[in-house]
């Protein structure tokens, strides 16, 4: 903004303009107005005046002298204009029965080792199109509980008011932050958090499971909770799972993906979380204006409420959503793709051995990586794709046939493995793209 101007006036001054004419910041120019997206730069009649009363007085052999003089009047006119408070919408479609809401159940704040207030929680997770947040702070590490309240159910109340006002779903959850086994592990759905401040492990499951809560262990593949490098299932876990005190596990946190805990999801019936474990404020962590996003845990649920949420949590209708990647079970990724995808047209007629473009859009955010499985004796299609989110990319097709005489129409369903959708560690959802094909001779 400052170079734009700087180049504005510095042209007229080193091209030999050494004094500048007071009638030429007179009321015809009493505002320079410099438009750059939500920012305007406005320079009063005032500072020009005083630039002109200056100007005279420069050497030719000073633009450094010219150039700070410029820069510190332009920065004592800027007027900023506010922050606009928006939200941004997550775009990944609902699925047959059920709507698709986007969630981040494992957050921090001041009340334990976090480092943000948490009413910003609230609104952190409103901008970025989030539905529902639970509050999770720790129950055995409060750093800050010489300047805060160390009452555990105190951030969530605070949450909560402007999680009401923003329309954002707050959960009340905590931390249970033990060694390993079991290690660290979430209750939400909670109605008092300081029931969990017991000395066993044991008995702080059973008082959060006494309140109906969800648990979920935390970070599993986090290297503090490893042995020998290794992500290790307990007996504790299976205890736990027994005693109806384990749901689910985070298989994303943060930035890890834990392959293993994606595996113990599928064999034990656990429910797939993605969770951001956020402690510093979010644009710390993730560059959110430049299209980042925290990882977050998609749920299928029937209303946009508290309790389908935790109902739809108990029957592990959750998908993870990190970076560009999408994980879980087939029966919500295929048609999470299948709603996001369509051709603008689906059929195409090909001459010869000719090529023709069909166009193909995806209305989600995610960009879908296809990598074509098997051939088609009859067509030539991409063999790699990307149906970059939110646009309408060409999709080539070629034929392989050469008619003499008269014309062949066809159906054809191609297969393509998206690579960036996960059914299991390692293995990538299949679908297929369907286009009506018709044949005809070379002119």
């Amino acid at each position: 903004m400052v170079i734009r101007i700087a180049f504005m006036f510095g042209f007229e001054f080193f091209s030999g303009f050494r004094h500048i004419n007071r009638h030429r910041v007179q009321p015809a120019a009493r505002k320079l107005q410099v438009k750059r997206p939500r920012l305007k730069c406005h320079v009063s009649a005032v500072a020009l005046r005083q630039f002109a009363d200056y100007a005279p007085g420069l050497s030719m052999k000073t633009p450094l002298t010219f150039l700070a003089l410029l820069i510190l009047l332009l920065h004592t006119s800027e007027a900023h204009e506010p922050v606009i408070r928006a939200r941004t919408a997550v775009n990944i479609p609902d699925v047959p029965d059920f709507i698709t809401l986007k969630c981040d159940f494992h957050i921090h704040t001041v009340f334990s080792d976090g480092n943000v207030w948490p009413t910003v929680r609230s609104e952190e997770a409103w901008r970025e199109g989030l539905d529902a947040i639970a509050i999770t702070d720790h129950i055995e590490y409060q750093p800050h509980k010489a300047d805060v309240s160390t009452n555990h159910n105190r951030s969530y109340e605070i949450a909560r008011g402007t999680g009401n006002d923003l329309d954002v779903i707050v959960v009340k959850g905590s931390e249970i932050t033990r060694k390993m086994p079991p290690g660290h592990m979430n209750a939400i759905f909670l109605t008092n958090s300081s029931l969990l401040a017991v000395d066993a492990w044991q008995e702080a499951a059973a008082a959060a499971r006494g309140q109906g809560a969800f648990i979920f262990w935390n970070h599993p593949g986090w290297e503090p909770q490893l042995t020998n490098g290794l992500v290790v299932w307990y007996p504790e876990h299976t205890w736990l799972q027994e005693q109806d005190q384990l749901h689910g596990i985070e298989v994303v946190n943060g930035r890890d993906y834990y392959p293993e805990a994606h595996r113990w999801a599928i064999e034990k019936k656990l429910t797939m979380l993605s969770n951001s474990d956020i402690h510093a404020p979010l644009n710390l962590d993730y560059h959110v204006h430049a299209g980042d996003h925290r990882p977050l845990t998609l749920v299928f649920a029937t209303a946009r409420t508290a309790a389908a949420i935790k109902e739809a949590l108990f029957a592990r209708r959750t998908a993870v959503y990190s970076g560009e990647k999408l994980i879980g079970d087939e029966q919500f990724l295929k048609p999470i793709f299948e709603r996001s995808v369509q051709f603008a047209k689906s059929s195409v007629t090909l001459r010869g051995k000719g090529r023709e473009y069909l166009q193909i859009s995806n209305s989600s955010d995610v960009a879908y990586e296809l990598e074509r499985v098997g051939e088609i004796e009859e067509l030539q299609t991409p063999k790699t794709i990307v149906l970059a989110p939110g646009k309408t990319v060409l999709f080539d097709v070629r034929s392989n046939l050469d008619l003499n005489r008269g014309d062949a129409t066809k159906r054809f369903t191609m297969k393509y493995r998206v690579k960036n959708l996960l059914v299991a560690p390692e293995k990538s959802l299949e679908v297929g793209l369907s286009i009506e094909v018709t044949f005809r001779p070379a002119r």
